[in-house]
């Protein structure tokens, strides 16, 4: 019998959202977290959007954390404004450029489900909102 592969620590970063308030990993320590890395510019985290945002509603009793960070943004871009506008209530990090490099982030949408020991279990590029490996993927980061 092989060892299982353990899982890499996601990389501790610190960010501000909007509002200049700043948000560091170590903020989420213990909690279930999904962390989706997106453009305002990105039709596919548009479209994926939406689906995030009902795994973030529908879990609200629970400790379930859900982020955004934005990163290589148009000069003018309002990350913020922009999901409220789409009527999604994830809160966003901005000029998330190095945390994106330091996840080895190549492209939009890319989203990571950490377990609650801060361990990657699943990185994706699924822009396809009802897609249920976003639900499981969640529900598997709850239940550790």
């Amino acid at each position: 019998l092989q060892a299982a592969e353990e899982n890499p620590l996601a990389a501790d970063f610190s960010l501000k959202d909007a509002k200049g308030n700043v948000h560091s990993l170590a903020d989420y320590k213990g909690k279930p977290l999904i962390l989706h890395f997106w453009a305002t510019w990105c039709p596919y985290c548009k479209k994926l959007q939406p689906g995030l945002e009902k795994i973030r509603s529908d879990n609200q009793a629970s400790d379930l954390q859900v982020m955004a960070i934005s990163f290589n943004e148009d000069e003018d871009a309002k990350p913020a404004e922009t999901l409220l506008a789409r009527g999604i209530h994830i809160p966003t990090l901005v000029d998330g450029d190095n945390v994106a490099a330091a996840y080895g982030v190549k492209g939009t949408p890319t989203t990571f489900y950490i377990n609650r020991l801060g361990e990657v279990v699943w990185k994706t590029n699924i822009s396809d909102p009802n897609d249920r490996k976003l639900v499981d993927a969640a529900e598997y980061i709850m239940a550790k």
